[in-house]
């Protein structure tokens, strides 16, 4: 599940970090990106136990709405549909989610407030609705459901989103990510694969946990060099007046440049202007990419790079 951009992310976090903490060792930076990396991983797990947690929440309500003083006809005959949904059995049970959630601190039932709003604005939408009234029965239908489900009432979630960061703050930046990865593991789903289903790896391969131990020690090891090929294309700035998060974001940037030759100068680029969008400031995007463009010139000039 953790890709190359979440890496990005969690080493400029951390390289900020290492310069604002002084003291901090190389090693410790090391540890704090994989710990970081770590936590994603749970996010991703934690988001899919939302689901079930949700759909429990639901069939709660309807066995309290039986107990009501004065039930109607809907209270006491409710369609189970949604809280019979076949895709949720299966995410129920999966091993790898049974496992976690028997360990993890953190539980979906202690934010009962959090599900009860959730739940009311589902069933109040659209696609609840449709789903409910439809005859169809099937499990794409029911997996179906909860695709977009996520991505209309998950996905974007402020009060989430602040949840979230309440219980973990490495998880402030990590959601938007996290998101995509959750959809496409629905998308994944298989009703055959039954309790086995497998979701997906903390890492696709061991490339990844090298590219982000490489990336951080690139980064912090070679800030010198790296800065002097940023001086030397600032013209008539001073390189002490730039927002400090985009030399970080530049130094990462000339790291992965300069270390890892597989990856085309044009991706790196991009990827750390988009960083540069995000964390930096209103200007910084531009700014990075005309400054890492005349860099890259410079460095293909010298035959450094291809």
């Amino acid at each position: 599940m953790i890709n190359r951009v979440l890496i990005r992310l969690k080493v400029i976090q951390i390289v900020y970090a290492y310069y604002k903490n002084s003291g901090k060792s190389l090693k410790a930076a090391e540890d704090e990106v994989f710990f970081s990396l770590s936590k994603a991983y749970d996010l991703y797990l934690h988001l899919l136990l939302l689901m079930p947690a949700i759909t429990h929440y639901a069939s709660d309500r309807i066995e309290f709405n039986k107990t009501k003083l004065r039930p109607t006809e809907s209270d006491l005959n409710p369609n189970l549909k949604f809280v019979n949904n076949s895709f949720i059995a299966q995410l129920q049970v999966n091993e790898q989610l049974v496992k976690f959630a028997g360990k993890s601190k953190f539980n979906w039932v202690d934010h009962s407030d959090f599900l009860r709003r959730m739940l009311d604005k589902i069933e109040k939408s659209d696609i609840y609705n449709s789903y409910m009234s439809a005859e169809d029965i099937s499990y794409a239908e029911d997996r179906e459901l909860w695709r977009k489900l996520y991505k209309a009432f998950i996905f974007d979630n402020e009060e989430l989103d602040a949840l979230l960061e309440e219980v973990s703050l490495y998880w402030n930046d990590d959601k938007p990510i996290v998101d995509t990865f959750v959809v496409k593991t629905i998308k994944r789903f298989e009703e055959q694969n039954g309790a086995d289903q497998e979701l997906l790896p903390e890492y696709k391969d061991l490339d990844d946990m090298d590219y982000a131990r490489k990336l951080l020690r690139a980064t912090i090891a070679n800030a010198e060099e790296y800065r002097s090929l940023m001086s030397s294309s600032t013209k008539n700035w001073d390189l002490s007046r730039l927002a400090f998060m985009d030399v970080i974001i530049m130094q990462a940037a000339l790291a992965e440049l300069l270390t890892f030759e597989d990856i085309p100068a044009s991706v790196t680029l991009n990827e750390y202007v988009e960083i540069a969008k995000y964390y930096s400031t209103q200007k910084s995007s531009s700014f990075v990419n005309g400054m890492l463009d005349s860099i890259v010139k410079k460095l293909r000039e010298e035959n450094r790079i291809q």
